[in-house]
């Protein structure tokens, strides 16, 4: 645990990339293979599933430091986060036991969720006591499931690819569902992640991607290719006739694999989502062993045009149970696009063009449901039909060259004639909204407040006097009247601000702060800014009544006055808008 400690401080010490990937190659040279695949598990994004309440871990730090609660709260409120103020407050002797990340992951934190309360507090208080306090924040956060490292994954590969001396690319195909939790992290799968490519002499990986095979779980995907979104003149891109043009669907980008006599659904974020979509699993039943395809998951009713919107499918992702109601009331199909593997071979390195005639020879052989190829005479033609697109349901169009391999994540076109993805998406929904609540960031910046909550009005305000009386009453702590105007948080966002907008914004918070609680500050509204989102959808659990979809900050509204910022009703006339197609 020591060595990963000395891991997450360094990396979190730097915001150089080079500087990054130096120290996890160092790390994973030195460290043991277990403890390797651990480490990549939670670089990755792996999470320990949370088996003790953070309330409970609360109760115990206060029994095992011998302080009141309302001192404990003083000392969070100071430090802005549970495991950092826990790792303080609690005394440990400082890894007396020398564990590796692996043993005290395997017999300490994995173990917990299947102990009773009296036998996890007992075993949550030694560790803790053998711990120095930097290992004692880990423990936390990775018992919580909230450590945040900051590295990509596309940086780990980066690292991983300079330990084995291989191509990233053949790391990133390698790594797809590591941080699954079915398939846990070993010495023996770490092994296999790092081994030397076929066919690798001493001038390096030269060999073929496809020689790399699925490994022991037929059902592991490839790595997903990622579009840039584009945001320019599309006249400044190639001409259109070298283009394969699509509709941006708003579904689940999802991966099917076919091997073995079994279908594998995978989400984007590798998630193994089959269990969850029956009908899809039975639609792609046809398709042959050693087929792969890259595809869109949409909630679509038979007969019906256009998909329903994109919170229709979420009902489907928070359900483990599908019944037969739900099958009916939200149908999904897969609507594929293209083909990674066909009959047992790796097909990404032909061109698009190549693989669209293949993948229209599966379609035509299975019945697979494809994404229908656009047809327009100039870019003038294709920009009036990507104006339609909200009306189709669809977010936008995708720009394939058809040229262009099929790639490893998101990698940097190298100018604007690269043979690459585009994605060409309509501008965002927007909301002007008023700045209520703030909390601090992390890592780096701990030390200022990023994550912000705004509000809107629950009606357009009769004048500017009407929303100060409002300010004043807020000021004075005076709870809201029923059915009197009053703000109400509507949605959280924390990206979209430069650094200096950050820090201007961090000096408004801490001149305006009205509460405090625990990490959170109440500010006095003072402040509109204008939100940028992708839908809205209904939601009981939000105060507001409406759950935002992908809110981000575009701009501070200087111009604005808070009486102006919108108001509930026009919000709720946007969602109706947005309601199921006939």
């Amino acid at each position: 645990m020591r060595r990963f400690a000395d891991l997450y401080q360094a990396l979190d010490a730097t915001t150089s990339t080079s500087a990054k990937v130096e120290i996890m190659v160092s790390y994973f040279t030195q460290s043991s293979p277990g403890d390797a695949a651990w480490s990549v598990y939670f670089l990755s994004g792996g999470k320990v599933r949370r088996a003790v309440a953070t309330s409970t871990l609360r109760t115990l730090a206060c029994e095992v430091a011998g302080l009141d609660d309302w001192l404990f709260e003083e000392c969070y409120q100071v430090v802005g986060d549970l495991a950092e103020t826990i790792a303080l407050v609690v005394p440990g002797d400082g890894d007396a036991s020398d564990r590796g990340l692996a043993q005290w992951v395997e017999e300490h934190l994995w173990p917990l969720r299947d102990l009773d309360a009296a036998a996890q507090m007992a075993q949550i208080r030694a560790a803790w006591h053998q711990l120095d306090a930097q290992g004692r924040f880990l423990y936390v956060k990775l018992l919580g499931g909230g450590l945040r490292v900051g590295v990509s994954k596309l940086l780990v590969q980066r690292a991983l690819a300079q330990v084995a001396g291989v191509d990233a690319s053949r790391i990133a195909q390698r790594m797809m569902g590591w941080a699954e939790s079915r398939a846990l992290p070993s010495a023996q799968r770490y092994l296999k992640l790092i081994a030397s490519a076929p066919g690798v002499g001493s001038d390096g990986d030269s060999g073929s991607l496809a020689d790399d095979n699925p490994g022991d779980d037929a059902g592991q995907p490839y790595p997903f290719f990622l579009a840039h979104p584009w945001d320019g003149d599309v006249n400044a891109l190639p001409p259109l006739d070298q283009w394969q043009v699509e509709w941006k669907y708003d579904g689940i980008r999802a991966q099917v694999v076919r091997r073995a006599g079994q279908i594998w659904i995978w989400s984007r974020g590798e998630e193994l989502i089959t269990e969850r979509f029956p009908e899809v699993e039975s639609a792609l039943s046809l398709l042959p062993d050693g087929t792969v395809l890259d595809g869109e998951l949409l909630a679509w009713r038979e007969g019906h045009q256009t998909p329903l919107p994109f919170q229709r499918l979420q009902q489907r992702l928070s359900r483990k149970v599908v019944t037969r109601k739900v099958l009916s009331e939200v149908p999904v199909v897969f609507l594929a696009y293209d083909l990674l593997e066909w009959q047992g071979q790796d097909v990404r390195t032909q061109t698009q063009s190549e693989r669209r005639q293949h993948l229209e020879q599966v379609a035509q052989q299975t019945g697979l449901r494809l994404s229908a190829l656009i047809e327009s005479q100039d870019w003038q033609g294709l920009t009036a039909l990507r104006s339609s697109a909200r009306a189709r349901g669809v977010e936008g169009l995708m720009l394939k060259h058809r040229a262009s391999t099929y790639g490893v994540g998101r990698r940097k076109p190298e100018g604007l004639s690269a043979m690459a993805w585009w994605k060409w998406k309509v501008d965002p929904y927007t909301v002007d909204a008023v700045l209520i609540y703030a909390q601090a960031g992390h890592g780096r910046r701990a030390s200022l407040y990023t994550d912000y909550t705004f509000a809107v009005w629950n009606r357009p305000p009769c004048d500017e006097g009407e929303a100060q009386g409002v300010i004043e009453a807020i000021v004075r702590r005076e709870p809201a009247q029923p059915g009197a105007l009053q703000l109400v948080p509507f949605a959280k966002a924390y990206s979209g601000l430069s650094q200096a907008e950050i820090d201007r914004v961090d000096k408004v918070i801490r001149a305006h702060t009205l509460e405090k609680f625990g990490p959170v500050r109440s500010v006095k509204p003072t402040m509109v800014l204008e939100l940028g989102f992708e839908g809205l959808s209904l939601s009981p659990r939000h105060k507001s009544g409406i759950a935002v979809r992908f809110p981000r900050i575009l701009r501070i509204r200087d111009d604005k006055p808070l009486h102006e910022a919108d108001a509930l009703p026009a919000l709720k006339a946007l969602l109706a808008g947005m309601t199921d197609p006939p």
